[in-house]
């Protein structure tokens, strides 16, 4: 189908917080035909979860990605996930600038571009004052992140099979982006991914437009492993019924991603001069950023205590701002953290709300054998005054986003296994849960659906 390309400049700039390394369902129809039946709402209405494997780590590979079903007949993306944005966008099978690595994963419209004039359409512009030309003017997007990285594409609806953990299927028609001219931040080379999985909190994200068709709770959690990979889950049937440690989000309904605050410092169990910290659940982001004075502060904690000890400074190593060296070559963080203290967050609204910060969800052991602080100035990137916990903070721990009681909980959890792994799906599906997730192969025929 015929792309209007859009030049930049004359889009819209919506802006997000995700660091990436480049960091209401529409009645529109298929033209092409043995489409597959339109899904049944599931007469359980709610009470499940898709849930998807993971893939990826903080070093060296700096991002964490699930392979998403999209369009028909299906076909895999892989896709960075990311908790600071809403949209979802692939790389689109059209003329493109900066086009991400993957040229067996494009995606082509099918007579199916949302309208300028659908209210989805709005609720990804960045203000209020929408104006369409024609009502079947295309829907265009421009979506800015953090690291002045960027997409620009069209907004289109297509069909997103998703298996649940109670065994039903169903084909749900979700508006995504077709981004054709990618912008990479400084000298940074495209991702091998296929684009963005957008799990913010705004109504274009994929996990608001389930919610909103009945299929699941507004509710979407991850488990990012330390050792790589881990899962991420649409829905509450995951969550523990215990141990969870609850915060509230911060209430910012101008805002389509995840914060939290205010919260205090502690070094080693003591608290420290940083207080009044508002943070950013960022899965877009490798490593967590703090304002250039709590950065600061964190180095001198840190630093300080280390002297005395068998390390020294490693200006050498490129990896990150701040590293160590030993007598000899680092080879993990076990062989690193007993040289160093724990940080944690106290989260003061709620009493006796902590987050945990080990050295493992701080520190990273370089290809140079060095260990380095993987919290970093957000200040000198642009982030200003904004506190960022991103993925190196995130790791081994269930992260729970939950939409409709407005609030964050995690728990420190094994990631490399799924809750419940032992359960396997009903009738016809023979796998056992932790292998066929939420992603549908082979199951995807017309005649399938639940």
């Amino acid at each position: 189908m015929d792309v209007k390309m859009k030049s930049r400049g004359i889009g819209l700039n919506f802006f997000v917080l995700s660091f990436f390394v480049f960091s209401s369902i529409l009645p529109l129809s298929f033209s092409a035909a043995n489409q597959p039946r339109s899904f049944k709402k599931p007469d359980h209405h709610f009470g499940s979860s898709a849930v998807f494997p993971v893939q990826g780590n903080v070093y060296p590979l700096g991002h964490y990605t699930v392979s998403l079903n999209m369009g028909y007949p299906p076909k895999l993306f892989d896709l960075d996930i990311d908790s600071g944005s809403d949209l979802t966008w692939v790389q689109c099978d059209a003329p493109c600038k900066g086009c991400t690595k993957p040229n067996d994963q494009l995606y082509k419209p099918k007579n199916n571009l949302v309208r300028c004039v659908d209210q989805l359409c709005a609720e990804v512009q960045l203000t209020t004052d929408h104006h369409c030309a024609t009502p079947d003017d295309q829907c265009d997007y421009e979506v800015e992140y953090a690291d002045n990285g960027s997409s620009l594409g069209v907004l289109v609806q297509d069909y997103v099979p998703l298996q649940f953990t109670n065994g039903s299927v169903v084909r749900p028609r979700i508006a995504f982006g077709c981004g054709y001219d990618q912008k990479f931040s400084g000298s940074t080379s495209p991702p091998s991914t296929a684009g963005v999985l957008g799990l913010g909190s705004g109504s274009a994200s994929i996990l608001s437009q389930l919610h909103s068709l009945g299929l699941i709770r507004n509710v979407v959690g991850h488990c990012l492993s330390g050792r790589g990979g881990g899962f991420l889950f649409f829905g509450d049937d995951l969550i523990p019924s215990s141990g969870i440690v609850w915060t509230p989000m911060l209430p910012d309904s101008s805002e389509k991603y995840y914060s939290a605050g205010p919260a205090e410092l502690f070094f080693n169990g003591k608290p420290t001069a940083v207080k009044g910290l508002e943070l950013i659940f960022d899965s877009g982001s490798s490593y967590t950023y703090f304002n250039s004075q709590a950065y600061q502060a964190i180095v001198d904690l840190v630093s300080n205590d280390l002297k005395g000890k068998q390390l020294k400074r490693a200006i050498e190593d490129p990896s990150l701002p701040v590293c160590w060296k030993g007598a000899k070559s680092f080879k993990s963080l076990s062989d690193v953290t007993n040289y160093f203290k724990p940080l944690s967050l106290s989260f003061t609204k709620k009493k006796n709300v902590k987050m945990q910060l080990p050295p493992e969800a701080y520190l990273i052991v370089t290809k140079y054998g060095n260990v380095c602080l993987g919290i970093l100035d957000g200040t000198e990137v642009g982030l200003e005054n904004l506190n960022i916990i991103g993925d190196i903070s995130l790791q081994d721990k269930m992260v729970i986003y939950d939409n409709e009681k407005q609030q964050i909980g995690w728990v420190s959890t094994n990631c490399d296994r799924l809750p419940n792994a032992d359960r396997d799906f009903e009738d016809d599906f023979l796998h056992t849960y932790p292998d066929s997730f939420g992603i549908l192969a082979d199951q995807c025929s017309a005649t399938s659906d639940k």
